[in-house]
């Protein structure tokens, strides 16, 4: 199942194979020119497969690029979830050093990101990063019996969601250490916000 379906089957490598040339000729082409003047025929072309296949496994360019951009969700999740190495339950002052490290690599693929992460949060890109920021926020928070984990999270994922798509869009500015710094703290707040039940 293709665009972030859940298919209780593993994919077929092929399919997996074909898939991967697809998102790495669609990340190739954007490198230097926004998505919207990048064409299907020149995704399939770079990757050597037809029309037809890219349709076989995509709608548009809209869901490949989606595709494509899955890993930034996930590193984005894993970034700020960085500093749980231990047992500690609560977070340190200071952001996780892969907090900045995924700042730095946002920011070199931004009129990629910028496409498909639009300004507030929107867009699928940042439809797909609050959904699953949201769930393993709201997961970490319950199992660590911490009050009102579905209204934190839902903060949470909203805050970082809309300061990355505003930063991407050069509505905040500073460097992407300074604002994993900011950043940090502003999450921090939001976790502390609500300390009872």
């Amino acid at each position: 199942m293709s665009q972030g379906g859940k298919d209780p089957r593993p994919e077929d490598p092929r399919t997996a194979r074909t898939k991967a040339r697809l998102r790495e000729s669609l990340l190739a082409e954007c490198a230097g020119r926004p998505l919207a003047e990048v064409s299907v025929s020149a995704v399939v072309r770079r990757a050597g497969v037809g029309r037809a296949t890219f349709y076989l496994h995509y709608e548009d360019l809209t869901g490949l690029a989606v595709d494509a951009c899955a890993d930034v969700v996930h590193a984005a999740v894993d970034a700020l979830h960085a500093w749980q190495t231990g047992p500690s339950p609560l977070p340190p002052a200071r952001p996780p050093a892969a907090l900045a490290e995924f700042l730095a690599g946002a920011a070199g693929r931004a009129p990629l990101y910028r496409t498909l992460l639009l300004p507030g949060g929107g867009g699928p890109l940042g439809d797909r990063l609050h959904r699953e920021l949201r769930a393993r926020a709201r997961a970490e928070r319950a199992a660590a019996g911490a009050p009102h984990p579905e209204l934190v999270a839902s903060a949470v994922a909203a805050a970082f969601t809309g300061v990355l798509a505003d930063w991407l869009h050069d509505g905040i500015p500073g460097s992407p250490d300074a604002l994993a710094d900011r950043l940090w703290l502003l999450l921090l707040a939001l976790h502390r916000a609500i300390a009872h039940p």
